[in-house]
């Protein structure tokens, strides 16, 4: 049965796409959903092959529905693209509809072996995934740790230290879903530790470079850098138990070392500037919240069955599967609109592949198909990435097919010989493909023409067939593209006022926790990480602008320079949100001074969204940092921290407002 053999191969190669490094059970759902998805557009690929009319409005219709899937992240667009890929394949075969569910069942058969494989080992190294994750989140603070003696990390210019990190640590936690067990429990708790860490240890890095203006030879500096660097031990002990499992033998002196180095920062009395003493009486409390976070991180890692661990809030992030389906049709419905760079990729795709479908028919050739599937597989949302997926396409291709060409030329390939370069050929593109699109187009040529030369397809016939298809297709998309771009110029203004926006609500939730003396962390948690995912985006959205045709080197750099202004004071509202309460109450010029950052931050960002707003009549906030300062003695230990970090915040505010307004008058704004 080669024909099969050739389903069963077709679905087990496309749900090979859907697997990762992701946790066993994310994994799971995305290759069973990929799975269906292949085997249902075998089905009905097969069934419309002997109607041309539908077999061409069809997968235009799928084509829209898989371009729209790129609203919702890489892996529901994967699974987008695959599933159509298939159907545009078995589209171009006439069969039979007993033969159409046949071979559905063959790729059904095919993805869940595939499955099965990638899951093997699940049993066995059930939470590795997750280890991994947090190891690396570990070995970064240890870093952050250790980078406060450097000149590196004085700059203020870049994001908070460990940011990649935590959110992939996140992302890798939500696979765990409705995973009620200890271990799970471990993980979350060992999650947030980290965050709670990352912030102390962030405070604390402030806190030495302000000290270290005031007196760089100061015995109380001293011990706070002994106390990082001890604190960085620590973090990277965890990071080596959760890569190997192993167990913490030094961990508790450290800790009774760290403890005694908080309580000596506390008793100290040395003769030095009121300035210095209040900087190190500060310094205490995140020493000793760092003592805490590091014995409970420890704790974590060490005991087989913790005890008193809480269902966290942070578990929000996993929703329920009605919440998840709600909150993706919503998604999906805010995309159906021509502002959307999601919804016009869509309808360029589906224009497109009608286009090529209605070409293929005319060519009437056997494997005509190939032109369609090309189209799929080269147009991207960015013009970047569809350039160079189509001349790597191309030009992949053409180096595939010579290679398929030299084989069935000097060697008699037998049926072992066959299989044995089946199996190199996909080993290829699935080991260095996803590395570079070229090696993928050259593995991935070669592949299919051994493939059709198991069902009795002459090589000699495919090579040439193939060459001539790709190409067209990839012309066919790349002048698509031309016709009606997506520039990233288009759309990095509202990247960066959605990023401005998270940034705005969590200043505000850090200000409401300094009014009620209380902190609700949960909310704070949710709000960082909203702000992350915000400002990853934004940071994608600036590499694609950077190397975008037409992008001057004075757009660049005055988006960089605003970036740059962002971080300062995203890194500023961080520090407030580790500042100690103490006994005083919050100042009601703080109240001003908050709505004020407020009703700037959404000027700035209603004036990115090109919405009709003044950057002129703002309020001062210097004058309201002024008032801050004046209104009580900077003396008092958590007055001082706010004003130092209020300052930056008024410096950071100041300078984006001007350069927001420099960004709008430029003419690629308008």
């Amino acid at each position: 049965m080669p024909l099969g053999g050739l389903a069963v191969s077709a679905g087990a190669l496309q749900v090979s796409y859907s697997d990762s490094h992701n946790p066993y059970p994310l994994r799971a759902k995305r290759m069973l959903s990929a799975s269906l998805l292949c085997a249902l557009a075998v089905v009905v690929g097969g069934l419309l092959g002997r109607f041309p009319i539908p077999a061409i409005i069809f997968p235009a219709l799928w084509a829209f529905a898989a371009g729209l899937a790129v609203s919702l992240g890489p892996a529901a667009e994967n699974i987008g693209v695959i599933s159509l890929v298939t159907l545009i394949i078995f589209a171009a075969q006439t069969l039979t509809p007993s033969r159409a569910l046949l071979s559905g069942v063959l790729a059904l058969g095919g993805g869940l072996l595939q499955t099965v494989l990638a899951l093997l080992l699940w049993p066995v190294r059930r939470y590795q995934p997750e280890q991994f994750a947090l190891a690396e989140l570990y070995g970064e603070l240890s870093r952050t740790a250790i980078a406060a003696f450097s000149f590196d990390s004085t700059r203020s210019d870049v994001g908070p230290p460990a940011t990649q990190q935590s959110t992939a640590a996140r992302e890798t936690l939500s696979g765990l879903g409705n995973d009620n067990s200890l271990e799970a429990a471990r993980f979350w708790s060992l999650l947030n530790q980290a965050e709670r860490i990352r912030l102390s240890v962030l405070a604390l890095r402030r806190l030495r470079r302000r000290m270290a203006r005031d007196n760089e030879h100061s015995p109380r500096l001293s011990s706070i850098d002994d106390f990082l660097k001890l604190t960085a031990n620590v973090l990277r002990m965890i990071e080596r138990a959760l890569f190997t499992g192993h167990e913490l033998p030094k961990a508790q002196d450290s800790l009774r070392e760290l403890a005694s180095l908080a309580n000596f920062a506390r008793t100290e009395n040395g003769s030095t500037s009121a300035f210095l003493t209040a900087m190190t009486n500060d310094s205490v409390y995140p020493m000793d919240a760092l003592v805490g976070q590091l014995r409970s991180a420890v704790r974590s890692v060490t005991e087989s069955s913790p005890s008193g661990l809480k269902a966290l809030e942070t578990r929000d992030a996993t929703q329920r599967w009605r919440q998840r389906i709600d909150g993706r049709l919503a998604t999906l419905r805010a995309n159906l609109s021509l502002q959307s760079s999601a919804f016009r990729h869509a309808l360029r795709m589906s224009i497109c592949l009608a286009v090529g479908e209605v070409v293929a028919h005319q060519l009437r050739s056997g494997r005509s198909y190939w032109l369609a599937m090309t189209i799929v597989l080269v147009l991207k949302q960015e013009f970047t990435a569809t350039f160079s997926r189509g001349v790597l396409r191309i030009l992949g291709t053409i180096v595939g097919l010579l290679i398929a060409t030299a084989l069935f030329h000097f060697l008699a390939l037998g049926l072992l010989m066959k299989i044995l370069l089946v199996a190199l050929f996909t080993f290829l593109l699935r080991w260095a493909g996803g590395a570079n699109y070229g090696v993928f187009t050259i593995a991935v040529s070669a592949l299919i023409v051994l493939l059709v030369a198991f069902v009795g397809v002459s090589p000699k016939s495919v090579i040439f067939l193939r060459g001539e298809m790709t190409l067209l297709g990839g012309l066919i998309a790349l002048a698509a593209y031309l016709v009606w771009p997506t520039w990233e110029r288009t759309t990095v203004a509202a990247t960066l006022a959605a990023m401005l926006e998270s940034y705005r609500v969590y200043f505000l939730a850090v200000f409401e926790a300094h009014v009620q003396d209380k902190r609700n962390e949960p909310k704070l948690d949710r709000l960082r990480m909203a702000g992350r995912l915000a400002r990853s985006n934004m940071d994608a959205s600036a590499d694609r602008l950077r190397v975008e045709p037409g992008t001057s080197s004075e757009r660049v750099q005055l988006l960089t320079a605003i970036l740059a202004n962002s971080h300062r004071f995203i890194r500023a509202a961080m520090a407030l949100e580790v500042v100690p309460f103490g006994d005083e109450p919050a100042r009601k010029e703080l109240a001003e001074f908050a709505k004020d950052v407020d009703v700037t931050l959404q000027a700035v960002c209603a004036a990115l969204r090109g919405e009709k707003s003044s950057l002129r009549n703002l309020p001062d906030l210097r004058e309201d940092h002024h008032r801050l300062v004046n209104a009580a003695s900077s003396e008092i230990v958590r007055y001082a921290l706010v004003n130092e970090e209020t300052d930056r915040i008024t410096n950071s505010l100041n300078t984006l407002r001007e350069q927001t307004t420099q960004w709008i008058r430029s003419p690629a704004f308008q």
